[in-house]
């Protein structure tokens, strides 16, 4: 064995040690502690299990390499992953955390008194989640996969083991905790390899600064090359498909179940906000990262890879050939390889980057221990997600409401234990790329539950016809636009299957407004309990009045 995979192991094995531990120390024995960790997370901590639980194999290992291999219009993906927690902070959280349920589906079940509309919400936070979670395990895959240099469904499975263990001993407690140890591990494991490539290209310690320099050189290799420019927008897809994509990430965001219940884990509103705002800091140190790193790394491979001996590669690209992920072919048989030669999935960049820039193999297993935190932190999240809807929204709610606190538990755990080996099946053989299966997640986010919420919070008038009509259409016209899309070739205005959120979204709305106003309107208490999630705690509405400390206020 090699000393890279020595060290590669022992870091990931030890931070494997680390997860099951906090898992064990905090083990789940009352349903408040499996879906929403007792309620008394503080806020700077949910923050960060919210960054671990966001940022997940997709921005971790994906979202740098779609961005390099897309440039401009990989910005997408950032602008619309990050503004999607301020719609979510602002409009969704602090209200829903208020109403004080476990789960989104028993908040839209309760919010418009409909037990169908709470069953549907369950199965499509079912349907979202395993989309999602097929991405992460994925992931999971390549990472392992890579580090013992076998194919990535070896590794997949070692990734579902690992989740399906942790997750069901530990429920929402231990994943919470766990998650803040994954955030610190990743954002390590991510700003290393950057700041270290930043001072090799540019004796800039500060990528965020520098790699504006390395982006102007891009240009130049570019016209040399006569390729599409880097910093050209619109070159991969149209203007449609750029805003398509940025809105269905953003109102996923606000809509995905498995983020909303992690504000359901602090002690109040103000928390709640709290959580939000440090979120935001401990995700933007990753996303504000992601455009260096593709920059670092495409200009790397065009002047140190590109226009080499294929006699001469270097030794790194063998061990990536091995994995399938990296395809190099001298296709005009002249024994060098060619820009256009080289054929590197975007899933792997990130992952490659610290072999590429020759950053020592320290750096290389931190990069592995990283990547398999972020998609060990955000699986876990989501077969929580998939284990509240089975447990609770169907199970507990809608079968065996007599069911004992130890049935729920156990039925919850068992959950977690099937769905995540059903999801690792699946990603035996993935659909798509990690960032094109999980732009498929928050399209089915965006036009189900975004649109529901939304209204649920802000439009009193809108009741549980409404809800019902929007959710079924909403998830028809997103599921029928991305199999039309990926599988038909059918596009609107050039939008493709990562952008159908924005139809499913719009077909929702409409369904709700136009279903609820045709209908009887929700009863005056409703509407006084929707009021009501508007104001701060210690605040209540009521027959048209705001009351404050036991006394009315004018």
């Amino acid at each position: 064995m090699d000393s890279q995979f020595i060290v590669s192991l022992v870091l990931i094995l030890g931070t494997f040690g680390l997860y099951i531990g906090i898992a064990f120390y905090n083990t789940a024995r009352v349903t408040s502690d499996f879906y929403v960790a007792g309620r008394n997370v503080p806020a700077i901590f949910n923050g960060m299990a919210i960054g671990a639980d966001w940022m997940s194999a997709a921005s971790f290992i994906g979202l740098a390499g779609t961005v390099m291999l897309l440039g401009y219009d990989g910005l997408a993906y950032i602008m619309g992953w990050t503004g999607g927690y301020l719609l979510l902070t602002f409009l969704l959280a602090p209200q829903l955390r208020k109403s004080g349920r476990y789960t989104v589906p028993e908040f839209i079940g309760d919010r418009y008194k409909s037990s169908t509309a709470r069953l549907i919400a369950a199965v499509a936070t079912i349907i979202i989640s395993f989309t999602y979670s097929i991405g992460q395990l994925s992931g999971s895959g390549v990472v392992i996969g890579r580090l013992l240099e076998v194919d990535t469904a070896i590794g997949t499975m070692v990734g579902v083991a690992l989740i399906a263990f942790y997750s069901a001993v530990g429920g929402m407690k231990g994943i919470t905790w766990t998650q803040v140890a994954q955030y610190l591990v990743l954002i390590t494991a991510y700003l290393i390899p950057v700041i270290f490539m930043s001072l090799q290209l540019t004796n800039n310690p500060l990528p965020w600064l520098s790699y504006g320099q390395i982006v102007s050189e891009l240009q130049v290799l570019d016209a040399q090359l006569g390729i599409s420019e880097y910093v050209v927008p619109f070159t991969e897809a149209t203007r449609w498909q750029f805003l398509a994509l940025m809105f269905t990430l953003m109102a996923g965001t606000a809509g995905l179940p498995h983020v909303i219940v992690r504000f359901y884990t602090v002690p109040t509103m103000k928390a709640a906000r709290w959580s939000g705002a440090w979120a935001l800091l401990f995700i933007g140190l990753l996303y504000l990262s992601a455009p260096a790193y593709a920059a670092f790394s495409r200009f790397i491979l065009m002047t140190q890879v590109a226009g080499s001996s294929i006699a001469d590669l270097p030794a790194w690209t063998t061990s990536w050939v091995n994995t399938g992920s990296l395809s190099l072919a001298d296709a005009n048989g002249d024994g060098f390889l060619q820009w256009e030669e080289l054929v590197i999935s975007n899933d792997i960049v990130v992952m490659a980057t610290p072999e590429i820039a020759n950053l020592g193999v320290f750096v290389v297993g931190l990069m592995a221990a990283g990547a398999m935190a972020a998609a060990l932190s955000t699986a876990g999240g989501l077969m929580i997600a998939i284990s509240a809807a089975l447990s609770q929204d169907i199970y507990y709610r809608s079968i065996n409401p007599q069911a004992s606190e130890r049935k729920r538990l156990l039925v919850g755990r068992w959950s977690i234990i099937i769905a995540t080996v059903s999801a690792g099946i699946v990603a035996l053989d993935p659909p798509g790329a990690i960032t094109q299966i999980v732009a498929w997640a928050f399209a089915l986010a965006s036009g189900t539950f975004f649109p529901a919420l939304i209204l649920g919070v802000w439009w009193k008038r809108a009741n549980g016809p409404g809800v019902i009509a929007g959710m079924l259409t909403g998830l028809v016209v997103t599921l029928t636009y991305i199999f039309a899309s990926r599988f038909g070739g059918f596009s609107i205005l050039g939008i493709i299957d990562t952008g159908a959120g924005v139809f499913g979204a719009a077909a929702a709305i409409l369904a709700i407004v136009i279903v609820s106003l045709a209908t009887k309107a929700p009863s005056q208490e409703t509407q006084d309990e929707v009021m009501d999630l508007r104001y701060p705690e210690g605040m209540s509405y009521k027959d048209g009045e705001v009351w404050m400390d036991d006394s009315k206020k004018e």
